[in-house]
């Protein structure tokens, strides 16, 4: 049991006050939940002999969450990064045998001790700016020994480290080169025997696809969410990243928890995330990366109504990035969301992306998950650059 005093309290809740603001706040935390949570003065008197920790004015918002990662991966891309420097798009790269494909070749060679001991310097990268859950997809390996091996590796990461990992299969990624101009055969024969095998084995919260021109067409993704629906599993999509193939509209009639990406998303796809409640994730890091121009509509799902949450995107080539909060000041000065946004994306919405209900706000009953800042307002956590300002992350109220 504690009371965190003299705070400023983003709470993150719905309001008519920005960011949820409660000055002069004060949480109470009890066995990994927070207990209360308002101002000091209406603290309840039940709390009064509760152990205090004065913050001094520090400002403690939800912890953040990074709903969107491919960390769990072998090598690394760098030559791939010169290349594109050098002129090469991200289109002509995956198609000459680079991309996502060169990493599955480092990924399969890896053990699962190499893959969890190369993820965990990432990983801890993200804890320091306070996070505490990571989304961590497979994708990488493209054969089923290898798709349950990275699993297996996310699993333990949350085993490892004190961070709430969800897992989501990813096997529709990219086609090997063993099955090239096969891509119908891999999904029979690897990606749905894969899925059933992890989900038997307890490995998956959620599936993802990735619908694209390089990858697979809405018909092939929409035979993945089939089998993921039989299984009971919840969907989310790489969408509309390079192009408008509709990936979007067939994940918002499986009620997808989110569609990710989505530079190239036109309304019909906006008007179906907004019926379906399907969240967009946007992912500022790969758009930076790639050196993209096409910007994702931000304001025509604001008009909709879409919940926009923020992610790093996490991965060997086209965003290798570790840092929640660059990717905040990328997602406000890049694609010109507010402060506001950028945080309630890597808190509240980011934790509905997951579909978590237990976390991304300050109230009584979620967990507590907490991030205290040096920071004496919250537009300070998106506008600095390369500074990170944590002062203590908490998780289920362990410091």
């Amino acid at each position: 049991m504690q009371i965190l005093g003299n705070t400023t309290l983003a709470t993150m809740l719905p309001s008519t006050v920005s960011y949820g603001l409660v000055k002069n706040g004060a949480v109470a935390l009890r066995e990994g939940k927070i207990a209360w949570a308002g101002p000091e003065t209406d603290l309840p008197a039940s709390y009064a002999d509760w152990p205090r920790e004065d913050l001094g004015g520090r400002l403690i918002t939800p912890a953040l969450v990074d709903c969107h990662t491919h960390i769990v991966f072998g090598g690394n891309r760098a030559r791939e990064f010169e290349l594109r420097l050098e002129g090469a798009s991200y289109e002509e790269v995956a198609r000459a045998g680079g991309g996502i494909v060169s990493t599955v070749t480092a990924t399969r060679a890896a053990s699962e001790d190499e893959l969890v001991s190369d993820a965990l310097p990432r990983v801890d990268a993200l804890l320091a700016e306070g996070v505490t859950t990571i989304e961590i997809k497979s994708g990488y390996g493209l054969d089923i020994e290898t798709e349950l091996r990275m699993l297996r590796a996310a699993r333990r990461i949350g085993r490892e480290r004190p961070v709430q990992v969800r897992t989501s299969f990813l096997g529709a990624h990219a086609v090997p080169a063993e099955y090239k101009n096969r891509a119908d055969a891999y999904i029979d024969e690897i990606c749905l025997p894969a899925l059933t095998e992890a989900a038997d084995e307890g490995l998956v919260d959620a599936v993802d696809g990735f619908c694209e021109g390089i990858a697979f067409n809405p018909a092939q993704i929409e035979r993945v969410f089939k089998r993921a629906e039989i299984l009971g599993l919840p969907v989310k999509l790489h969408a509309e990243q390079l192009s408008d193939l509709g990936g979007t509209a067939l994940a918002a009639r499986y009620g997808a928890l989110s569609a990710d990406h989505l530079e190239y998303l036109g309304a019909d796809g906006i008007a179906a995330m907004a019926e379906s409640g399907t969240v967009a994730v946007l992912l500022p890091g790969a758009f930076y990366t790639l050196r993209e121009t096409q910007l994702p509509p931000v304001q025509a799902l604001r008009d909709a109504g879409v919940p926009m949450a923020i992610a790093t995107d996490c991965n060997p080539g086209s965003s290798p990035l570790t840092s929640l909060l660059l990717a905040m000041n990328m997602a406000c000065t890049l694609f010109r969301m507010t402060p506001e946004e950028a945080l309630a994306g890597a808190t509240r919405i980011a934790a509905q992306a997951l579909g978590l209900a237990d976390a991304g706000t300050i109230e009584a009953g979620k967990r507590s998950d907490l991030a205290i800042w040096n920071v004496s307002e919250p537009a300070e956590l998106a506008y600095r650059i390369g500074f990170n300002p944590l002062h203590k992350r908490i998780f289920a109220g362990t410091s």
